[in-house]
């Protein structure tokens, strides 16, 4: 009945019409921002950061979230429509959905994908509020050396399980903790890494990181790899009254619960997020379908099951962000800066310090689910309008917002010498296939596991193997190993599986040779090279062959 009562008292704060604007802005930001190729959440909210100091926390919160619920929607509309994927996690998505859209089916795909995205996000938000509660009260009691452990694991398993190997995401993790270590040691007082600059004294600040990383890094590469031209759309067709027939309804409705059900468990482990879930989502309903032979050739359940399972792995990823402050997504490592930048630490002590900001913020996501349902359904032949913004004024744009928020941290020339310094890493990251997000998470935690290591280390006069005698840290290192074996099992199935898949598409449209370069043409990782810009150029260069034009150089 406690949270019952929060809830409500959350919900008292979410509808004041202030608060209502704010959702309303972020669900339609990131709406457009999932659209948009290469632009994901995790940049927008980056971009966004230094521009809302001036917001109080829980309406720039309350925004965040909206963009972070919005980008997993807006992805779903390109994916079916362009073939292109906003998002990462809606690649799964692009395979059945844009079969439909070219079958004349792209308004019955959009609306499976809207409605699954509603139904998974309300279901799961749901759950978010019975447990995140119950595992605050439950982390309360842990130990320095059980948060050691928890961080540990959420280093091993972001570093281990993201980006094309496990070498290259612990390599980009490395680097995020050593950056973390720059300034003023705070047991000692000594300066670490400043190299004699007095501005580095405070460390680099991790928005400027984030920014830099996301903003600047991100838009240099998506522009160095996106040729110009016309953008292909598949129009849709259809009139809204018959979006989905009944039988849409009856194929469409036990995906969207199997892929709500698989999705937030996924999101709530490290390293899990929505890709992982999506791929589940998708594997299982193959296997469940009675309708196997239109996978691969638009079946509608390969839509709603993955769209499902993505935003209820949304959900489950603020579960360990808000009980255990443990980012483990690049979205939600930028959320925790957004909380940090106003002196506020997610953690077990987040629902008794911050309680009505905390359950404001649950509010809000009930909010932006209904938001985003009245907004898609209607809409999505609007969003698609946005691709058409010229792609030299939107980097341009992106660029000129990122240095000016960096420069507004702190007023300082020398925090955009950074940013420029932190973008090209970013860029040079991103072209030779190092994760993003390990770096992200290493920088944020790296000073809050140091500062958990020396109070473990104190109150056990030193002794090391107090570290995994707890009973809760013996636990967590346990499922570490178990963690890694299934994860990396995952990853190399869902490699091979869409590797297999990739080339049997390619094969049956009649450009094998397409599907197989496409497949390696810059990593390891399918999910990785099937990034927006390539899918982009892969459509430009199918609709050339098809009216018989050469290619662009």
């Amino acid at each position: 009945m406690d949270s019952v009562n929060s809830l409500m008292e959350g919900f008292a704060t979410a509808l004041q019409p202030e608060y209502l604007l704010f959702a309303l802005l972020g669900v339609v930001i990131g709406t457009a921002v999932g659209v948009l190729p290469g632009i994901g959440p995790a940049m927008t909210v980056a971009l966004l950061l230094p521009l809302t100091y001036t917001l109080s926390p829980t309406a720039a919160i309350i925004t965040f979230a909206g963009i972070y619920y919005g980008g997993m929607y807006g992805g779903s509309t390109t994916s079916i429509l362009l073939n292109t994927p906003g998002e990462s996690a809606s690649v799964i998505t692009a395979i059945e959905g844009n079969k439909m859209a070219k079958l004349g089916r792209g308004a019955a795909a959009l609306a499976t994908a809207a409605i699954g995205s509603f139904v998974a996000g309300t279901i799961a938000t749901v759950l978010l509020t019975l447990f995140a509660p119950l595992l605050a009260r439950f982390a309360v009691n842990l130990s320095p050396a059980d948060f050691v452990a928890l961080i540990v694991v959420a280093f091993i398993t972001v570093g281990a399980l993201l980006g094309s190997s496990p070498a290259r995401g612990l390599a980009s993790l490395g680097i995020g903790l050593l950056v973390g270590l720059i300034g003023t040691e705070v047991t000692t007082g000594q300066a670490r890494y400043t190299m004699g600059v007095l501005a580095l004294s405070d460390g680099v600040s991790v928005v400027l990181v984030a920014v830099g990383l996301f903003a600047v890094g991100e838009t240099l590469y998506v522009a160095a790899r996106l040729r110009h031209g016309p953008i292909p759309v598949i129009p849709v067709t259809r009139g809204w009254r018959n979006w989905m027939t009944r039988e849409d309804w009856r194929r469409s409705w036990k995906p969207w619960l199997r892929g709500t059900f698989i999705g937030f468990p996924v999101g709530t482990i490290p390293a899990g997020g929505a890709d992982v879930a999506t791929f589940l989502s998708y594997a299982s309903e193959k296997k469940l379908s009675k309708n196997k032979g239109q996978f691969g050739r638009g079946a509608i359940e390969g839509v709603a099951g993955p769209e499902a399972a993505n935003n209820a792995a949304a959900a489950g990823v603020l579960v360990p962000l808000l009980t255990l402050g443990l980012p483990t997504t690049a979205t939600a490592a930028i959320i925790i800066t957004a909380f940090q930048s106003y002196g506020i630490q997610p953690g077990p002590q987040l629902f008794q310090n911050q309680g009505d900001l905390v359950w404001a913020l649950i509010a809000s996501l009930y909010i932006g689910n209904v938001l985003l349902i009245v907004l898609n359904l209607p809409l999505a032949g609007l969003w698609v309008k946005v691709l058409q913004i010229p792609r030299p004024y939107l980097y341009a744009g992106i660029l000129t917002f990122a240095v000016l928020g960096a420069y507004a941290v702190s007023f300082s020339t020398l925090d955009i010498v950074i940013l420029l310094i932190v973008g090209a890493l970013g860029y040079f990251m991103r072209r030779f296939g190092f994760p993003i997000a390990p770096l992200i998470v290493g920088l944020i935690l790296g000073p809050m596991g140091e500062q958990q290591l020396r109070k473990a280390l104190q109150l056990s006069q030193g002794n090391v193997a107090d570290l995994v005698l707890h009973p809760f840290a013996a636990s967590a290192y346990v499922l570490l190993a178990v963690f890694l074996v299934v994860g990396l099992w995952l990853k190399r199935r869902q490699s091979r599986f869409e590797r297999a898949l990739e080339a049997s598409l390619a094969a049956t449209e009649g450009h094998p040779q397409a599907g197989v370069d496409h497949l390696w043409e810059s990593g390891e990782r399918p999910t990785d090279v099937r990034t927006e810009s390539i899918r982009a150029e892969l459509a430009a260069e199918k609709a050339r062959a098809a009216r018989d034009e050469p290619p662009r150089e």
